[in-house]
């Protein structure tokens, strides 16, 4: 057996563990890496950038913990961006866990836990005046196109059971004409479909997307339509957004480890081909 059949009989946890090391080395280095900026990311994001401070911007986040490594750094960097411009956040979720999941990316950015009244560069923010949580409300396409006519209606209270009128941020917000921007973060439905049919297409709303690797495929065609302003696709989507707000967060550093897995993939793919023929395959194919 020469040198060339034993690469074809190599055990495939060699492999699994070149892969591991791949994913895991990259996590304690520094190693600076080029992150392009695709164009649906770039024109979410000047959407974004042209709101004026005071704008509210509501944030359904449409996702739980399984989906949060490539969606968590989204919903990081969007309310990051928000603090830092003076935009108001409505925060919900057609999801159980999403509102939860957005309390904690207010968590990393402030780097400890939320209080009703924060310190943030200087600016002290007030919740119920800054930023609201409305928390989670069954219904998906329904509840969306409730919030068309009456968010009151939809919301009546906050996540901890505020009346909604005792909020100074909710007064005068009656539904979608009264919010700026639309942030919302999908890991699947409901989410950045029913968002498109029953909020864009029905009553105008300005929609940014964020979608994990699977789902973005999918929704592309929306942003080539014009119905989605923008759209942030997987870890990759993060990490560009991430570029746009100046920010290295996570995404940013996972993709390096993205990076080193997908040259080992490619390496053994190149390797087993060259072995493959130059065993012989070609020969023992034929005959």
């Amino acid at each position: 057996m020469n040198f060339w059949d034993k690469l074809m009989q190599i055990d495939r946890r060699v492999i699994f563990l070149f892969v591991v090391v791949a994913v895991t080395l990259p996590l304690f280095l520094d190693i600076p890496q080029k992150i392009i900026v695709s164009e649906e990311v770039e024109r979410g994001f000047r959407e974004l950038a042209d709101l004026q401070p005071g704008a509210k911007v509501l944030i359904p986040c449409d996702y739980d913990p399984p989906s949060a490594p490539e969606l968590q750094p989204m919903a990081v960097t969007a309310i990051k961006y928000c603090l830092d411009h003076n935009l108001r956040m409505i925060i919900m979720g057609l999801w159980p866990q999403g509102p939860q999941q957005a309390n904690a990316a207010f968590e990393t950015v402030l780097g400890h836990p939320v209080t009703d009244t924060i310190s943030y560069n200087g600016k002290t923010l007030i919740y119920g005046r800054d930023w609201v949580n409305l928390g989670f409300q069954a219904g998906a396409e329904l509840l969306i196109q409730r919030m068309g006519s009456s968010i009151p209606a939809a919301f009546p209270t906050d996540y901890r059971g505020t009346p909604i009128d005792d909020l100074p941020l909710m007064d005068g917000v009656q539904n979608f004409n009264n919010i700026d921007f639309v942030i919302n973060i999908s890991a699947g439905a409901p989410g950045i479909y029913e968002w498109v049919q029953f909020a864009v297409d029905r009553f105008g709303v300005k929609l940014f997307g964020g979608a994990t690797a699977v789902q973005a495929p999918l929704v592309y065609p929306y942003f080539e339509s014009g119905q989605l302003r923008g759209i942030m696709g997987g870890l990759k989507g993060a990490a560009e957004f991430e570029t746009l707000v100046g920010e290295k967060g996570k995404a940013t550093k996972f993709m390096l480890s993205q990076s080193f897995a997908h040259i080992i993939v490619i390496f053994f793919i190149v390797i087993g081909n060259v072995a493959y023929f130059a065993s012989g395959g070609k020969r023992k194919k034929s005959e």
